[in-house]
């Protein structure tokens, strides 16, 4: 019987127009674009503005751009499945305001929360429903307005995070290309190093956790690099080891864009030149379940039908891993 695959067939991405620089960051709090570049890698993030704007209004632009490029109707779509730890509201989720906003209306939706590596976890979720045979159009949107959850007084948190979205077209393939191999991991007790402390079922929104600045990013920042460079680095190399892939026939690392000191680490892991490594950290920060759809997005055009491409990713949870990508068009 002839294996059907989910292939990328086309992609798109949003990011807003604010760019918030280290310049202007460092009038908020005690830092400098000297310090923010040595230790991080970020230049500038984009942020978006205007009252009661939300990760739907980023998910939306990046579908729509998605089905004006792949010439698909709206009413095509049958599933959508939105990768977000900045969801609009608690409930509903976020997948089905960007289903309504972008009028899929024959489209069934829902959100995945898998933090920075929400992409790969919501991709291969994406993949199974095509490898099912019963859908034919699936997108996977990742969409995160970091903002919304920064601390914008804490200098070891604020100048990580950036708002933008990116979003895919799964289809149906019987050819040798599209999602190949995925590991993906996940450990609970990483909790306690990288969450958000106060607006779920175990401490809700008071007061006393407004007061406390509660409801934003909280890391451990040297316990979380150590995690990220070997679990990010681990899965990428047994991912090349199972498919017989080397630094010669991968055209492309696509790794989350964190920390450029994380992303070199996994790169000199797999033995893969600057050359081969998408890193567009230096313009956008880290947008988490955006990341790796971004530069997707961005070097779009330099990507040949039969690339090997491995994706790697990981955040909060903690949640990481690797998906083998075989690109399955030309631009």
């Amino acid at each position: 019987m002839t294996k059907i695959r989910a292939a990328i067939t086309g992609i798109g991405g949003y990011v807003p127009d604010y760019i918030l620089t280290n310049e202007e960051l460092s009038k908020m709090v005690d830092t400098s674009d000297e310090w923010i570049m040595q230790r991080i890698g970020i230049k500038e993030r984009r942020i978006l503005k205007g009252e009661g704007k939300g990760a739907s209004d980023l998910g939306v632009k990046a579908v729509e751009e998605l089905l004006f490029k792949t010439k698909t109707k709206p009413e095509e779509i049958q599933l959508v499945i939105c990768a977000t730890i900045t969801p609009d509201y608690p409930f509903p989720a976020t997948a089905n305001i960007i289903s309504d906003k972008a009028g899929l209306k024959n489209a069934w939706s829902f959100d995945i929360s898998a933090a920075c590596s929400g992409f790969l976890f919501a991709l291969e979720t994406g993949a199974k429903f095509i490898e099912s045979g019963e859908y034919k159009k699936v997108i996977v949107v990742a969409a995160d307005k970091m903002s919304s959850i920064t601390n914008y007084t804490d200098r070891t948190t604020c100048p990580l995070f950036g708002d933008g979205a990116a979003a895919v077209l799964l289809e149906p393939t019987t050819e040798e290309v599209g999602v190949m191999d995925h590991l993906l991991e996940v450990d609970g007790a990483g909790r306690q190093y990288l969450r958000m402390n106060a607006g779920g079922s175990v401490r809700p929104a008071s007061h006393e956790t407004i007061d406390n600045v509660e409801h934003t990013v909280y890391q451990e920042g040297q316990t979380v690099f150590k995690y990220a460079v070997s679990k990010m680095a681990d899965v990428s190399v047994e991912m090349m080891r199972r498919n017989n892939l080397t630094s010669e026939n991968l055209a492309w690392l696509v790794p989350h864009q964190a920390n450029m000191r994380i992303i070199e680490a996994t790169a000199k892991r797999m033995g893969l030149e600057k050359e081969k490594v998408m890193i567009n950290i230096v313009k956008y920060g880290n947008t988490t379940a955006a990341t790796v759809p971004l530069c997707l997005w961005e070097w779009e055009k330099q990507l040949k039908k039969g690339d090997n491409l491995i994706l790697a990713a990981f955040g909060g949870g903690f949640t990481w891993g690797s998906i083998y990508l075989k690109w399955a068009y030309n631009s």
